[in-house]
């Protein structure tokens, strides 16, 4: 690890001053130190913010709403009472990341904004990575592939992202509040996080020294009728190779509303609007399920060792859609 300056700010405005060029901000420090360790990334300043937790660490519930700060812990949104009731989806999102340990460190804050599991970036022992070295090439469009996004992806990046909880975010239709030099905002979740593109290293739409200090995800008659389905190697502390957050209104047996968001396949948190609109008005059948899935993979893009994530993708949102009807609400 490289030498690096601490400093631990008391408030927001205190931590945007704080925040020049080449410095990150800590909290729970689960992603950021070891990618420190690993030498990916290299903050020459580290800004503790977990002293803003007095005002940034709160869970809200109204009939608006669910309001969750930033720095709230995942294992306090995991294990809430009225999060688990209300909105499912986003306690099994967070149930089914990391290890209890991790969760009980991990901030939401934090957690939306951590970056990609591939090897190729994660070890600066390969020169070709153009997230963590602009202009380098990326070495897992003819390496080794078979975790990577089939969705999203450009011919200068296919790194998937890991999260689980951003898929929650984006299919409720979340917004994000950001704090800044410039002052606050608020934003759709949906338009923090960009493509690649022509420029992978740029993940996110916040500006230099922009903090997000919290959540707001809208009340709505889908939201206990959600769920998370993930997929992986192994069933526990891993990540997916594919996952499916999927809510559903019903008229009867047929869809009214329903919202479809995708994960480990895809190279930013992953909306499928076509695949929600093919299903609008339908009954819920495993032919509509299997329908809209196609629908939702019809412009994926397989590499050489991840073409088996277009299907599995397909068959966890299937499975997803299914879980989704059977539910008691």
């Amino acid at each position: 690890m490289r030498p690096f300056t601490y400093q631990r700010a008391a408030g927001v405005a205190a931590a945007v001053a704080a925040a020049q060029a080449n410095a990150a901000y800590l909290a729970g420090g689960t992603t950021l130190l070891d990618l420190m360790k690993l030498d990916a990334m290299r903050p020459e300043t580290l800004i503790d913010i977990n002293d803003l937790a007095a005002h940034h660490a709160g869970i809200t519930v109204d009939q608006t709403g669910l309001r969750l700060g930033a720095l709230t812990r995942m294992s306090a949104a995991a294990w809430h009472d009225v999060i688990n009731r209300d909105y499912p989806m986003i306690a099994q999102s967070l149930l089914l990341a990391a290890s209890a340990q991790l969760r009980n460190m991990a901030t939401l804050g934090g957690n939306v904004l951590q970056r990609t599991r591939c090897n190729y970036f994660r070890d600066p022992g390969w020169g070709a990575c153009n997230k963590r070295d602009p202009g380098s090439g990326c070495a897992a469009l003819n390496g080794v592939n078979r975790k990577h996004a089939v969705l999203g992806t450009s011919d200068q990046c296919i790194a998937a992202y890991p999260g689980d909880f951003a898929q929650a975010l984006i299919a409720l239709d979340a917004k994000v509040d950001v704090a800044g030099p410039n002052g606050t905002r608020t934003l759709p979740f949906a338009e923090l996080h960009r493509a690649p593109g022509d420029t992978p290293h740029i993940e996110t739409t916040l500006a230099r020294g922009e903090l997000i200090t919290g959540f707001t995800v809208p009340a709505g008659p889908w939201t206990r009728r959600s769920v998370y389905v993930k997929v992986r190697d192994r069933a526990s502390f891993e990540f997916a190779l594919a996952s499916a957050a999927v809510a559903v209104e019903l008229d009867g047996e047929n869809v009214r509303q329903v919202r479809i968001a995708l994960g480990g396949v895809a190279t930013t948190p992953w909306r499928a609007h076509e695949a929600e609109a093919a299903l609008v008005g339908k009954p819920l059948t495993e032919a509509n399920a299997q329908h809209a899935a196609r629908v939702a993979f019809r412009d994926a893009v397989a590499r050489s060792q991840n073409a088996f994530k277009i299907e599995l993708g397909q068959r966890t949102l299937v499975r997803g859609l299914q879980q989704a009807a059977a539910l008691k609400v």
